[in-house]
């Protein structure tokens, strides 16, 4: 590898956001040796904007090196919260003391790509009386209805006015409990929801919630806060308003997409892999498919070691939300099963467009057919969505270099991984979009014998 990245440097390389660098990758070797992985991308933005909830200051512990962050981290500026590094690395101090209100076009300027600021609505509406909203970014992966997010907030009483800024939201009369009901378990909705019931008037009862590990933890951190949340079966959350809360300190839960990425590199390149900081508990469903697979992996104090444990298996997945299989897990899964013994089937039930990166892979020597209607089949488990598609994946196919364009996180990240099992040169391209959920990408690709040069 000619170009050699530091921390430091990955690190001030991940500033630039989407940026337009390009990896010119040379495959066709394991990847082996120990990756680190801090907490959970779609925890910890979250727990940030719940520091707006807050009297006092708030410490969260475990933060990456992403560009989601620096861009959450960017709004709250904004808003004129208070954002200081601490002196362990990963962590930052929020104060929410000088919090003020901000101008569509700051917000704009600032939120660049992310769906993130929609999540500033409640404890917005809560400290300053109203919230505005940009036009709405994040991963073209498929449909991400705001209206679920909107219905929510009319019910605990706010007023939504749209204009061709973005939307504005007020209200006049303050936020009161509600019970809502969610047409599909969304994981922001749900987040919407917490955030908005903990200082609303009365006890807001949600229905078909989101319950994955990561709104867990943000329901500890609003506990930590001063809230007062319960989850009962059957997607059931209640959460009864308080006056105030205070500020947390928390240590985020570990990002378990990140963790499940490496773990199909290491199935994908033949390699073997420790992920420090994962845990099992919160892998269950992918360490089953895992093992599945073909897989082997050893559980440990302090993370997974990951690997092949003989010849790779086809298998039939289904995404879901959680307890299911996760659909961030799938597409770096994809990449591995192209190097399974026979048919394997991948239904995607959670975004209709999820499945729009294979067509890189089948470019790459992969024989994989998309099924745009999805497909019905016996012993489905996960309930058929009008909006499904499915993925045929007949292996083992070689698989060799190409010139490909990253579309989204997950597939960006898939991209890299077959690139690397590949044989050949390959070139990729748009890599910035892969650093809004994988800290310190390169110097990790790096550490575990890669072979790549960066351009631009």
């Amino acid at each position: 590898m000619k170009t050699l990245l530091s921390d430091a440097a990955d690190s001030k390389a991940g500033e630039k956001g989407l940026s337009g660098e390009v990896l010119s990758i040379r495959g066709g070797r394991p990847l082996t040796g120990r990756v680190e992985v801090k907490g959970a991308k779609n925890l910890v933005t979250k727990a940030m904007v719940a520091a707006l909830l807050g009297e006092t200051p708030s410490v969260l512990r475990d933060v990456p090196d992403i560009s989601d962050v620096q861009v959450v981290r960017s709004l709250l500026e904004v808003h004129g919260v208070r954002v200081v590094d601490g002196e362990e690395e990963g962590t930052l101090h929020l104060d929410p003391a000088g919090a003020v209100s901000a101008h569509f076009e700051e917000i704009d300027a600032h939120a660049g790509a992310s769906r993130i600021p929609i999540l500033f609505c409640g404890p917005l509406l809560h400290l300053l009386g109203e919230a505005l909203i940009p036009d709405l970014g994040g991963c073209r992966i498929g449909d991400r209805p705001i209206n679920f997010h909107m219905d929510a907030l009319r019910a605990f009483g706010a007023v939504v006015d749209k204009s061709y800024e973005g939307i504005r939201i007020t209200a006049p009369h303050g936020l009161h409990g509600a019970d809502i009901e969610l047409p599909y378990p969304s994981v922001g909705a749900t987040e919407q929801v917490l955030l908005t019931a903990v200082r609303a008037k009365g006890t807001t009862e949600l229905r078909n919630a989101a319950i994955e590990p990561e709104i867990m933890d943000l329901i500890a951190v609003l506990q930590k806060m001063g809230a007062i949340i319960s989850y009962e079966p059957n997607r059931v959350i209640l959460i009864e308003g308080v006056d105030s809360l205070r500020g947390y300190d928390h240590r985020a839960i570990f990002d378990r997409n990140e963790a499940a990425s490496w773990a199909c590199a290491a199935l994908a390149t033949d390699g073997d892999i420790f992920v420090g900081g994962a845990k099992q508990q919160e892998m269950l469903t992918f360490l089953n498919v895992f093992r599945k697979v073909g897989g082997d992996f050893d559980v440990r104090e302090d993370g997974i070691r990951f690997r092949r444990g003989g010849e790779l298996k086809p298998v039939v997945v289904e995404t879901d939300v959680h307890p299911g299989f996760m659909t961030d897990w799938q597409q770096p899964l994809i990449v591995a099963l192209t190097q399974a013994q026979g048919e394997s089937v991948v239904h995607e039930t959670v975004y209709e467009n999820r499945l729009g990166f294979t067509e890189a892979l089948v470019q790459m020597g992969a024989d994989i057919v998309v099924h745009k209607q999805g497909i019905d089949a016996p012993g489905r488990r996960v309930p058929r969505r009008a909006l499904e598609q499915a993925a045929v994946i007949n292996g083992p196919t070689p698989l060799h270099g190409a010139e490909v364009e990253v579309p989204d996180l997950r597939g960006g990240y898939s991209y890299v991984i077959a690139a690397l099992a590949a044989e050949g040169r390959s070139v990729v391209s748009n890599v910035g979009i892969i650093r809004r959920g994988y800290e310190k990408f390169f110097a990790k690709l790096q550490a575990l014998g890669a072979d790549f040069d960066v351009i631009g």
